[in-house]
């Protein structure tokens, strides 16, 4: 069965990893997968490109994500990005010459794009290949986790070209220490994937070759939880980031109070008092 969502409607075809499903209203560079127990995959499909962040990649990925929010058979998503380099960031190509009504869109659509990936329900992990620069680095440090690869590599590299990666530091500076984030602003130099993790801008690190089953594992162990529960926590989290820490102490009390009384929460307290395998409704 074809899912449907909003105004638009996904088709399916068929792949290497099973039932693909495109948003008919897009360009081919955005792919949506189902793959298995709660967990599927979107890839910016643009490695002619670097799988550079064009206007029209970030108006196809805000589509596809905000139908992925209202899908309750997806517990996880893993963002995939084809070919051998995660993202080189915003297309310059798109930049250069353009006038400020132009440019303003398109900075507005990276920022809709980011706070999205936050704001919807599911768990958003990154699965990074290669080079991930500039708005590249940026998604990397918007999603919830990120797994990347031994020979991953990361910057922030705009002030080399005159155009500071302003955007990109809004995400940056919230995942890494401060003087971390402005030694990548100021000098544009790539850190490692091993430096990345010691800062915080990725969550895991694996050899190359394990990179795909890897984050598939992670997504997996994510989705296994209820994903009512994994909904609340992760808008609980990025909510109490914000808030002074008397705030967060008094909204968090509130929110633990009510996730208490759900049903999952009292069917999985009571699974590990009984000493049994909890049985999810995923009511979010």
């Amino acid at each position: 069965m074809c899912p449907e969502a909003g105004g638009n409607r996904l088709r399916r075809f068929r792949a290497g990893h099973g039932d693909l499903w495109q948003n008919e209203a897009m360009s081919e560079s955005i792919v949506f997968a189902q793959l298995d127990d709660g967990v599927a995959s979107v890839t910016i499909n643009r490695s002619s490109t670097r799988n550079a962040l064009s206007l029209t990649v970030m108006e196809d990925l805000i589509d596809t994500l905000t139908e992925v929010a209202d899908r309750t058979d997806v517990r996880a998503v893993i963002l995939i990005t084809a070919g051998h380099v995660f993202s080189s960031g915003h297309d310059l190509t798109e930049i250069r010459g353009a006038d400020l009504e132009t440019q303003q869109t398109t900075f507005d659509a990276c920022a809709r794009l980011m706070q999205l990936i936050q704001s919807i329900p599911q768990p958003v992990i990154a699965q990074v290949q290669g080079v991930a620069t500039a708005a590249g680095c940026q998604l990397v440090a918007t999603c919830d986790l990120a797994v990347a690869a031994e020979s991953a590599r990361f910057a922030t590299p705009g002030v080399k070209i005159g155009l500071f990666c302003s955007t990109p530091m809004v995400a940056l500076s919230r995942a890494v220490p401060e003087k971390q984030a402005m030694r990548m602003l100021l000098t544009g130099d790539f850190v490692t994937a091993e430096d990345a993790l010691k800062f915080g801008l990725v969550s895991d690190v694996v050899a190359d070759a394990d990179l795909e089953s890897a984050t598939l594992e992670l997504a997996l162990k994510v989705a296994s939880a209820s994903s009512a529960t994994v909904a609340l926590g992760k808008a609980a989290f990025y909510e109490q980031r914000e808030l002074p820490v008397a705030d967060a102490y008094a909204r968090m009390s509130q929110v633990m109070a009510d996730n208490a009384v759900a049903a999952d929460a009292q069917e999985g307290i009571d699974a590990f008092l009984t000493k049994r395998e909890p049985q999810w409704q995923h009511r979010r």
